[in-house]
């Protein structure tokens, strides 16, 4: 496994630790439909919340968040439908990023709720 993929696995698992300090109920990891991924599905609060997770270990001058695509929006809308579908859900759905910068050894977690509203 390459390095970055490395890094993208251990900042998946810094945001889970995150996410269940903060009380949130991890329902999957790296659920896959067709060509969509999501990294996380959690709940909170009869809340389902979607998240990508955005990790860099160099700091560039764009926010991460913002290399979150209209494409990859559009893929995550669908596999949160089809897992709602899927598990016969009626919840609200919520879209977050959490943004993960590794300096050195330190590393700086940002959390966006309600990032994207999907239509």
């Amino acid at each position: 496994m390459g390095k970055h993929n490395e890094f993208g696995k251990e900042g998946e698992q810094i945001a889970v630790d995150y996410l269940q300090k903060k009380g949130y109920a991890i329902k999957y990891k790296n659920y896959r439909y067709l060509k969509a991924e999501v990294d996380i599905i959690a709940s909170k609060d009869d809340v389902l919340i979607i998240v990508e997770v955005r990790s860099r270990s160099t700091d560039f001058f764009e926010n991460i968040a913002e290399t979150v695509t209209p494409k990859k929006i559009k893929l995550l809308v669908m596999a949160a439908d089809h897992y709602v579908t899927d598990n016969n859900l009626d919840v609200e759905v919520r879209f977050d990023i959490i943004t993960i910068l590794k300096n050195k050894s330190k590393f700086e977690l940002e959390h966006l709720e309600s990032a994207f509203y999907h239509f």
